[in-house]
């Protein structure tokens, strides 16, 4: 989920004060940095560049436009099974070439193996699509935060009632 949320695409009002939106993922130094907090392998100390970059953020694209319910939006990546060490087994392997790349591949493959990749999803509301982890008990939360997301959803559909009713 992290990835997925290097960009923000909130436009919403909140007190009245306006959410900056932005993209965290603005350069190759950006991208390590990123890497480095979400401890992710870089290649054995090289530096990073933009083609790393820009398969970063195709992987982030992809991935929101599964979400969105494009299903071919990961063809691209890949998994098979290999040889995993001695006491494990199998294990999933992506082939993209960029160690950390492979590693996000692989865990959504094996948040997907589990059942888990269900619960992480976009916010609902179109003046947010915040990425969260859905934790209501029967799995359709649409919210990011109820509090704001959701409130402001279930204000704007009470006023447009009330309104109806005075017209």
């Amino acid at each position: 989920m992290d990835l997925l949320n290097t960009i923000d695409k909130r436009t919403f009002r909140r007190h009245g004060e306006p959410h900056v939106a932005g993209e965290h993922l603005t350069s190759p130094q950006a991208l390590a940095d990123w890497l480095t907090t979400a401890h992710l392998p870089t290649s054995h100390g090289s530096r990073l560049d933009p083609g790393d970059l820009a398969a970063a953020i195709a992987l982030r694209e992809a991935l929101r436009a599964a979400l969105d319910g494009d299903s071919a939006a990961l063809a691209g990546y890949p998994v098979r099974l290999v040889p995993g060490p001695p006491d494990e087994g199998l294990r999933l392997a992506a082939g993209t070439g960029r160690p950390w790349l492979d590693e996000i591949v692989e865990t959504v493959a094996a948040s997907v193996a589990r059942g888990d990749w269900k619960r992480v999803k976009l916010c609902a509301a179109p003046d947010c699509r915040w990425a969260f982890h859905d934790t209501s008990r029967n799995g359709r939360g649409r919210w990011c935060e109820m509090g704001v997301c959701g409130n402001r959803h279930k204000t704007r559909a009470y006023r447009e009632r009330r309104q109806q009713h005075t017209v």
